[in-house]
């Protein structure tokens, strides 16, 4: 093999559990993640010194427009750096998107085959989980030491927004009510009545939570049945209709991971053993059409479908022959899509996730994907000469990255594909026209009622105008229209769309 082919020697996961009072702070749990990433290796944690590249996972907190409630370092990056002794000559923050610890990998992985970078750590933390506990409970933050305010990071990734300003002042802001429009369209496009389908998202996550209850870095240890996911109760309230609480993402945790990634030349001067070593062998990245009203529809993705068939075609191999799977899988419908456009039955044998996958392992912000590769790494290691396969997803089914991981050596040298040429194929597809101030009758394209904790809150309309143009709308918020829509089918249920009184947002009312 060529010296120059980037390797993951280690990785390392963190789990916090106890009292929010005396949480880690975001670099401590980078730190942690990072010295278990080293002992790993075999290494011991002062050789973190000798990255030469940094790459941090951006912390939710610091998304546009979240302010700084939470005390932290304005660049996560230099203040973990000093915190373990490095002075690496590149150094790099990313923008929001569940899809950028894979991406990140591929980046250093790529960096590290040209001969830009011998050593790399790349991690990720979440720490809402104490930091939401100490605002409510005016615990305060003293004892976090790293509220440093440094010069801005370089920054890496995409910085748009995951919405226009249109779509969020409907509502589609919140993965938790942009989701299930998509489930919503899923279900309406195969035929399946809202109790069938109900039944089926039951049956896809609950063999997660048995993965998620014999992992030891789980948020969620816990076994549930596909009843128990999908009813109705006082724990597990309705959130975004079809979907239970049990069946979100819950962000409010605090765990962290990262995975070093060398040359094989500096793994082997470092002492790794063979027997560490996991492979890069295929991947790629792209994006959806950017907003969801651009998309061809709510039930597919090619970015997931083009990700995926070039990270197997650059890693010479068929998706018979990977032995391990974790699909991103913020929501019941990533999964359902994922699988979809992989061409993986729901119910594969292989199964979809090695960690538990984000309602159950833990949906740590951003960096859920690093804890996949961790985790995916081990497997790899037990099973070796085996292929596993993980996906990353950003934003609202928007952002895709796709690895193709093995012990065994590559067949050739790394070559990264230029995003550009898959993401020219997407951008060049077809889309509807959207409309902004659209009036008269109108049909539903797809839906979802929004629910708080008291009950309902509002309904969310994706639909088209008489002249096919998309548009996005409220509903009245009235009991019976909301509870209509659940009751049965709405897809494709007309009605009459026009601007509300105070000329804001447009109001959907079905017929």
């Amino acid at each position: 093999m060529d010296e120059r082919t980037p390797v993951l020697i280690g990785a390392g996961q963190f789990t916090y559990r106890g009292d929010p009072a005396s949480s880690p702070s975001p670099t401590a749990l980078l730190k942690i993640a990072a010295e278990r990433a080293a002992q790993d290796a075999g290494l011991d944690p002062e050789k973190l010194s000798k990255i030469d590249t940094l790459a941090v996972v951006g912390f939710t907190i610091d998304a546009p427009g979240g302010g700084r409630l939470v005390p932290h370092s304005t660049n996560p990056p230099a203040t973990l750096a000093k915190r373990i002794g490095a002075q690496p000559r590149h150094a790099v923050y990313s923008h929001m998107g569940g899809n950028s610890p894979q991406q990140l990998v591929n980046i250093v992985s790529e960096r590290i085959a040209k001969g830009e970078t011998d050593l790399a750590l790349v991690v990720g933390c979440e720490f809402l989980g104490s930091a939401t506990k100490r605002l409510t409970k005016g615990l305060g933050f003293a004892d976090w030491d790293d509220a440093e305010e440094l010069p801005a990071p370089e920054r890496i990734g995409d910085p748009r927004p995951g919405v226009t300003a249109y779509e969020a002042k409907h509502g589609l802001g919140r993965p938790i009510n942009c989701y299930p429009l998509f489930e919503n369209a899923l279900r309406a496009r195969d035929g399946r009545s809202i109790p069938d389908h109900q039944k089926r998202l039951g049956e896809l996550f609950a063999p997660f939570t048995k993965v998620a209850a014999q992992n030891p870095e789980a948020w969620f240890p816990v076994e549930r049945s596909a009843e128990e996911l999908v009813e109705v109760t006082d724990r597990n309230r309705m959130v975004g209709f079809p979907y239970t609480k049990y069946l979100n993402a819950i962000m409010e945790v605090d765990q962290s991971a990262g995975v070093l990634v060398a040359s094989l030349k500096t793994a082997r001067e470092l002492g790794v053993a063979e027997d560490k070593l996991v492979y890069l062998h295929g991947c790629a990245d792209a994006s959806d059409l950017w907003y969801p009203l651009d998309r061809q529809n709510f039930h597919s993705s090619p970015a997931m479908r083009l990700t995926g068939k070039r990270a197997l075609e650059m890693a010479g191999v068929s998706l018979a022959d990977i032995g391990h799977i974790d699909l991103y899988s913020c929501f019941p419908v990533a999964v359902e899509v994922g699988a979809e456009e992989l061409g993986l039955a729901l119910d594969d044998p292989r199964g979809l996730t090695v960690t538990g996958g984000l309602p159950y392992m833990g949906g740590p912000g951003n960096n859920y994907a690093m804890h996949s590769i961790a985790v995916m790494m081990q497997r790899l290691r037990d099973d070796p000469g085996s292929y596993g396969l993980v996906t990353a997803n950003g934003w609202f089914l928007t952002k895709q990255s796709t690895g193709v991981y093995s012990t065994a050596p590559p067949k050739g040298p790394f070559d990264r594909q230029d995003p550009k040429i898959i993401q020219a194929q997407i951008d060049a597809l077809p889309h509807p026209t959207v409309i902004e101030e659209p009036k008269g009758a109108a049909t539903i394209e797809t839906y979802t009622v929004v629910h708080g904790r008291e009950g309902y809150m509002m309904g969310i309309v994706v639909g088209r105008d008489a002249e096919g143009r998309r548009f996005v709308a409220n509903t009245p918020t009235d009991e019976a229209t909301l509870a209509g829509l659940e009751a049965k089918e709405a897809v494709g249920r007309t009605g009459t769309v026009s601007r509300s009184e105070d000329g804001s947002r447009n109001i959907f009312v079905p017929d």
